[in-house]
């Protein structure tokens, strides 16, 4: 039986393979024939009218930004919440601690104006 390293090992060496046939084989079949068109831009066959760059508001952005952050922040709770017995009184602080960064950055957006989406 191989050690668990060189398990690893030879999958990191196989998936490495695949990828490099991979390439190897798009480079090999790809059609090679450029055509000015074919390097133009591509914008969907769509004739544009009026202005081309449409200028969003920064709040949405921010917005989104903020919903991913409290996204990922519902990521961490579930682990935590299924092994929360098991840590004892110090994964109890951290969780506090976590939560109260959180907590502390979203009345931060909140009094910014951050969430308002009007």
């Amino acid at each position: 039986m191989l050690s668990p390293s060189a398990m690893i090992g030879i999958f990191f060496v196989v998936a490495i393979g695949f990828v490099g046939v991979a390439i190897a084989a798009s480079m090999l079949i790809a059609p090679k024939r450029w055509s000015r068109r074919k390097l133009s831009t591509y914008e969907c066959g769509e004739v544009t009218v009026g202005p081309t760059q449409v200028q969003y508001d920064v709040k949405f952005y921010i917005f989104a930004l903020a919903f991913v952050v409290f996204d990922v922040e519902a990521l961490f709770l579930f682990p935590w919440a299924v092994i929360y017995r098991s840590l004892g009184l110090p994964g109890l602080i951290e969780m506090g601690v976590f939560l109260l960064i959180l907590i502390i950055g979203l009345g931060y957006a909140w009094r910014k104006g951050a969430l308002r989406w009007v």
